[in-house]
């Protein structure tokens, strides 16, 4: 029987691993419909929805919010609706910067695409001890409505959950 070489040994143990995470008891992933907003998402675990008053950089909205929390890391999808779509990128641009400013931090990386979506990460601190966090966010607009999609947590927790959830969390999110 032939050795397999050593790089290829590692990516069969990285995939299983990957694979391994996935699958954790921990993860208990379940289909959830908006209650307030038109959207299904898969979350990781028996999700809660609030609705509650917040104040966008001058905007007064009701933002109505779905989160699961799992060893920690919250995954959450919430959502508001403008009076008026003209509205949108400047509530969009304050959603940002208000759960960038949740964790202390500062956004490592950003995309937009051509639909008017931000994907972003940042890093930043959490708690009393100002522990590291790690935010990944999602946001999107559809007409009057602006939502965001979040992953957050202290930075070892999020990566402990691996890549796999959080993406399994975004590309289940469908808009309606």
């Amino acid at each position: 029987m032939t050795a397999l070489p050593l790089p290829l040994l590692r990516l069969l143990l990285l995939t299983a691993l990957s694979i391994l995470a996935a699958c954790s008891p921990s993860l208990n992933w379940r289909q959830v419909q908006g209650v307030d907003a038109p959207f299904v998402v898969l979350l990781p675990d028996k999700p809660a929805t609030l609705s509650r008053p917040i104040d966008l950089d001058g905007m007064a909205v009701t933002m109505s919010m779905t989160a699961a929390e799992v060893d920690g890391v919250t995954f959450a999808v919430g959502s508001i609706v403008l009076p008026d779509a003209a509205l949108a990128p400047k509530a969009l641009q304050a959603m940002k910067i208000a759960l960038v400013r949740n964790i202390n931090g500062n956004i490592q990386s950003e995309q937009a695409d051509t639909a008017g979506s931000i994907d972003i990460a940042a890093t930043g601190t959490i708690g009393r001890s100002n522990q590291p966090a790690r935010l990944l966010a999602h946001f999107a607009v559809r007409e009057r409505r602006v939502y965001q999609a979040v992953v957050v947590g202290p930075a070892s927790a999020v990566d402990a959950l691996g890549v796999d959830a959080a993406d399994t969390f975004f590309t289940s999110l469908k808009l309606h």
